[in-house]
């Protein structure tokens, strides 16, 4: 069944994923453009909604699997749970009933509908969210052969662990298909250098940057901030603690044995840092039994969904992001700087080069470097007047990283591949 946003008349009359009402009203042209993704994601739901809001768009998202609490655990959280903000409202959307292997594997996810709709569905423009899952391929060689205009947005990074044995394999691959894109819609700086590097043609690469819903988190944050210490005294954590935060999957690219040891080795010398550890998985049993062993001022929070995480920036100070290059941009760092909360981050994260002004927004240390890390938590915590003018700056400058910015993104790339498209 096609799913229609909340409020829409029943007298609206759908064809595959589009509403005929859409295109005849008030003479308006608006472009057809389908979306590929894997799920429904909670960082993709109110860019969603925002492309559907734009008059030059008709938007439809071709879901390819729904997961289920089950599939949320296997993905590295650690625990079965449904996300308690809406990610289905305000946009239309299908699901594809697609398969994903029994290991869980999201690359195997095959979606055999997806050349039907695409078929049918007369689209203008299909954007695919990654290649890096079968059916992503699936769209990319239909829109090839139904000589549909393709979109790719990716957030690969050339800083990676690939090994140097693969890199010359990879190089001729992604040169065959990178420039056959329309457009390539770049995350950051280090997004679009990827593109460029395999080929893609400087102008048709378009700023589309990951975001947050910054105004909701700058609203709960401004509310949040008044049970400041009622949130630190449920945490065990006093008035007087600098705290540094680690938000993510307890899994080896996050590295949080690495904010560990650097909280080990900066709490001896500054006896008012601590650490607050935000989410679960495989490796939060070593965290806990490190932390029980060494007596270190760190506490778990366990996993907090979507809606609550606002309360974990605000009773801390600082973030902390250590991961290794498959961290491709690492969106809890949007989420901090909306919050008023600098961060500190590997030179391997994605976002290092874009959100990361070093003494001015946060700081960069050398991945797998924890001396490194331990002396910048140490300068910041004895400065907490400077990680508070840190945090301003950091919220100021997410404007270039917004929702709005990824919506425009969006629709001068469609803009520009319809009118080459016209002028063949």
């Amino acid at each position: 069944m096609i799913q229609t946003p909340v409020g829409v008349g029943s007298k609206r009359m759908e064809i595959g994923c589009r509403s005929q009402d859409a295109l005849e009203s008030s003479g308006t042209t608006r472009s057809r453009l389908a979306i590929v993704s894997t799920h429904p994601i909670q960082y993709h739901a109110h860019w969603f909604r925002a492309l559907a809001a734009r008059p030059e768009l008709d938007v439809c998202v071709l879901y390819c699997h729904q997961s289920s609490p089950v599939d949320q655990a296997h993905a590295g959280f650690g625990v079965e749970f449904d996300w308690d903000i809406p990610l289905l409202s305000g946009y239309r959307y299908t699901f594809l009933n697609g398969a994903i292997s029994k290991r869980g594997k999201m690359f195997a996810l095959w979606a055999p509908r997806i050349v039907q709709m695409l078929a049918g569905g007369n689209f203008d423009v299909v954007l695919v969210n990654g290649w890096y899952y079968s059916a992503a391929w699936q769209t990319i060689l239909a829109c090839w052969r139904m000589q549909i205009p393709l979109m790719a947005r990716g957030d690969s990074q050339l800083v990676s662990p690939l090994g140097a044995l693969k890199r010359p394999l990879k190089y001729p691959l992604y040169r065959s298909f990178v420039p056959r894109f329309d457009a390539c819609l770049a995350v950051g700086t280090r997004s679009r250098d990827y593109y460029l590097h395999y080929g893609a043609a400087p102008q048709r690469v378009f700023h589309v940057p990951h975001a947050i819903q910054d105004d909701l988190f700058q609203r709960t944050a401004e509310q949040a901030q008044l049970q400041r210490l009622a949130l630190r005294e449920q945490w065990g954590l006093r008035d007087e603690h600098v705290v540094f935060l680690f938000v993510g999957k307890f899994i080896e690219k996050k590295r949080p044995m690495d904010f560990l040891r650097a909280i080990e080795g900066a709490a001896k010398q500054q006896p008012t840092i601590a650490g607050l550890m935000v989410g679960d998985g495989p490796l939060r049993t070593l965290c806990e039994e490190f932390v029980a062993r060494h007596k270190l001022p760190v506490r778990f929070a366990g996993f907090l969904n979507q809606s609550r995480m606002v309360d974990a920036y605000i009773a801390a100070d600082c973030l902390v992001l250590p991961s290794d290059g498959r961290e491709t941009w690492g969106l809890v760092v949007n989420e901090a700087m909306s919050c008023g909360r600098p961060a500190v981050v590997s030179d391997a994260v994605g976002c290092a080069p874009d959100l990361i002004h070093d003494g001015l927004t946060g700081a960069i240390f050398p991945l797998s470097d924890v001396k490194a890390l331990s002396k910048i938590l140490i300068a910041l915590a004895g400065n907490p007047e400077r990680l508070r003018t840190m945090g301003e700056r950091g919220r100021a400058g997410l404007r270039i990283f917004s929702r709005d910015a990824a919506v425009q993104g969006v629709v001068d790339a469609v803009e520009a591949v319809t009118m080459k498209r016209r002028t063949r």
